[in-house]
């Protein structure tokens, strides 16, 4: 299927495709035997076919859907038969939704910031953009700088994921572009009722249908070294595969299984959209290029060199609007996980129930752009991963449906970001380094909602440790730089805290998006108890790991990937630090203190002169990683000091910047 999909896309898209493919195998040839430690040599480094690299860009766009949901699809097998059924166990909603938060479908763990700000705001009266991904530091997600050119036709700057030859997040001479992950719903479950005494056979309109089953074989390597092949069968719907989730209650029965659609399946655009929005003259042009529907999970957030703004949400979601969603719900139990876990079950006994086909879409059952939503403004917008609702207090969206999101707000740093921008403008208008100083300020939002009712109440602090941790706290400047007291213990606090049911004084109110929630309950008795045992334990985390409660953050918040003892700036998703740092597997502080391997990876400000773009960036974790290497984390320390190196763009900046000699590549 992916092979015909990718016939279909444009001649550029395909010969960037195998330029990848031969750049990747030319590379490995002639390095054999000079590869870093940990791949050379290794069995699993082997040249890289086009069906290879096809594979590769499904799975990342696929990454928000079915690869989260992989362990579902095969551990979906049809029900042994029984003698009578057991009654079905009902379902814990809150594991449920801890079941999502693992997959990372739920809260999702990859975020990000971008602001936009249009002529009406900016002191030099053009356009100017802060892109601040969170992305894994290591791994597939980590991003790497690049700067493509190719005489008369591009000359795009920025980065990119390993595996795509495009940039992702840069710039050209005329405009600027962020990403951040969306709110929007990549994929639908549907409920199948199954033919009484087949359960590989479902109804659809009364209709029954065979379900598709397929064999695969794997090569598996076992813990004595040897390699076994296994076969597996991966059984599908008209749907799509067949999965359980059995967390959420969503099993294979008898009677009832359930089969998932997703939106990004088989999408092979984004490339096409990256060189796109490459090309781009104005934020004006970037709506034809977006409305293909391949930025798969991400909002896109840019700056023009004209002084225009623009936020758009045109990712590959579901045509299903609120109707159909009532329309079409589920059985009860099923029904309930929207809410809990932000999972999507329609009936799938009903044709109608299938996605909504727009003629207006480029992709059938693809919500298409004239229903998503885009602004163009002259003074900011902004995103840090909650819906468009809060790209601007002003800006106002017609029906939206819901499957691309509400008005909860999920993410402190959305808070944060409301908070500081108007705050910023407050001073006068904005240049690239006061939004540089605004994001490395460090500013520990949370610290500052539920803070000062800990603080009041310490005077009553019932336990030694517990005054303790008051008095650290108290001396705290309620940032995270690196020479900040008692940071890393509020973080230990407020990891804890904040799951205590009714712990805010003030509740959500969707009129007052900054301002709520707000505060802690500590005149409830059982919340305040649960409050300063959250404490306590924060207390006991910090010692136990070998710190002082007032230790600065820069002695305990070091990177992961290097024993060198940079200290790091930076706050975790939690505390609503726009500044975000954390680890992909969210962990206490140990006795190597606070290991960050996740977080601000690729951050540029960039804004536009007389000549072109001015655009400084770090690639925070470096662009080796190779630990030999002199590039592995030189720009860790830069990060560490909060300087933002100037990129060199134009062909003069950089040939004084070239580092080495250049490699020219002629046909094997």
């Amino acid at each position: 299927m992916l092979a015909k999909q990718w016939a279909a896309t444009g001649a550029e898209a395909q010969t960037l495709a195998r330029g990848y493919v031969a750049g990747y195998n030319r590379y490995l040839a002639d390095n054999t035997g000079k590869l870093p430690a940990a791949c050379n040599g290794q069995p699993w480094v082997k040249p890289m076919t086009l069906t290879d690299y096809r594979r590769m860009g499904e799975l990342t766009a696929v990454q928000a859907g079915i690869a989260a949901l992989a362990d579902g699809l095969l551990g979906a097998q049809p029900p042994a038969p029984v003698a009578s059924a057991k009654p079905a166990t009902p379902v814990n909603l809150a594991d449920a939704a801890a079941a999502m938060r693992e997959a990372g479908l739920l809260d999702s763990p990859l975020g990000s910031n971008a602001w936009a700000f249009g002529k009406d705001s900016t002191a030099n009266g053009s356009g100017l953009l802060l892109g601040n991904p969170h992305f894994p530091w290591t791994g597939v997600n980590r991003f790497y700088q690049m700067h493509l050119t190719i005489p008369g036709s591009l000359d795009v700057m920025g980065a990119s994921l390993a595996h795509f030859p495009a940039v992702s997040i840069g710039f050209n001479k005329d405009v600027a572009w962020s990403h951040t992950v969306s709110t929007g719903k990549r994929f639908t479950l549907h409920e199948l009722a199954l033919v009484p005494g087949d359960a590989t056979s479902y109804l659809i309109d009364g209709q029954p249908v065979k379900m598709a089953s397929r064999t695969v074989s794997i090569a598996v390597r076992a813990a004595d070294g040897s390699v076994q092949t296994k076969n597996h069968t991966v059984w599908s719907t008209r749907w799509g595969p067949v999965v359980v989730v059995p967390r959420a209650g969503l099993n294979w029965t008898s009677k009832t299984a359930y089969a998932m659609q997703d939106a990004n399946t088989g999408n092979v655009r984004m490339l096409e959209s990256a060189m796109g929005l490459a090309r781009a003259t104005s934020v004006n042009d970037m709506p034809k290029t977006l409305s293909t529907l391949g930025t798969m999970w991400v909002n896109t957030i840019a700056a023009d060199r004209q002084g225009n703004a623009m936020y758009a949400d045109v990712s590959a979601v579901p045509d299903v609007d609120a109707a159909q969603l009532e329309r079409c719900a589920p059985s009860k139990p099923a029904a309930a996980l929207r809410k809990a876990t932000g999972l999507i079950v329609l009936d799938g006994s009903k044709s109608s129930c299938d996605w909504q086909r727009d003629p207006a879409s480029p992709v059938p059952g693809l919500i298409p752009i004239a229903r998503m939503p885009i602004a163009v403004r002259s003074d900011w917008v902004h995103n840090s991963n909650d819906s468009f609702y809060y790209s601007n207090p002003a800006q106002r969206f017609g029906n939206i449906s819901p499957m691309v999101g509400d008005a909860s707000v999920t993410r402190a740093r959305t808070r944060a970001g409301l908070s500081e921008i108007p705050e910023l403008l407050s001073h006068g208008k904005v240049t690239a380094q006061a939004v540089q100083q605004e994001l490395f300020q460090n500013r520990n939002f949370m610290a500052s909602v539920v803070l000062p009712d800990l603080l009041s109440a310490c005077a009553h602090a019932p336990t030694a440790a517990t005054q303790d941790g008051c008095s650290a706290l108290k001396g705290w400047s309620r940032r995270n730089e690196v020479d900040a007291r008692g940071a890393h213990l509020f973080r230990e606090f407020w990891r804890s805290a904040r799951t205590i049911p009714g712990v805010h004084r003030v509740a959500f109110d969707p009129q007052q998006p900054v301002a709520t929630p707000h505060g802690l309950k500590m005149d409830d008795a059982a919340v305040a108890g649960k409050v300063w045992d959250a404490l306590t334990q924060a207390v006991n985390n910090v010692r136990g790991a070998g710190f002082a409660l007032d230790a600065t953050l820069g002695s305990v918040q070091h990177p992961a990937m290097t024993d060198e003892p940079i200290a790091l700036h930076g706050g975790d998703e939690i505390e609503g630090v726009l500044n975000n740092l954390g680890r992909q597997e969210i962990s206490n502080i140990t006795k190597e203190g606070l290991r960050i391997d996740y977080g601000t990876s690729y951050v540029q400000t960039v804004t536009f002169d007389a000549k072109g773009p001015v655009a400084q960036a770090l690639l925070t974790y470096g662009q080796s990683t190779n630990p030999e290497s002199p590039f592995a984390n030189d720009q860790l320390r830069l990060f560490s000091r909060k300087e933002w190196p100037t990129l060199p763009f134009h062909a003069d900046d950089v040939a004084k910047a070239r580092v080495g000699e250049t490699l020219r590549l002629s046909r094997p």
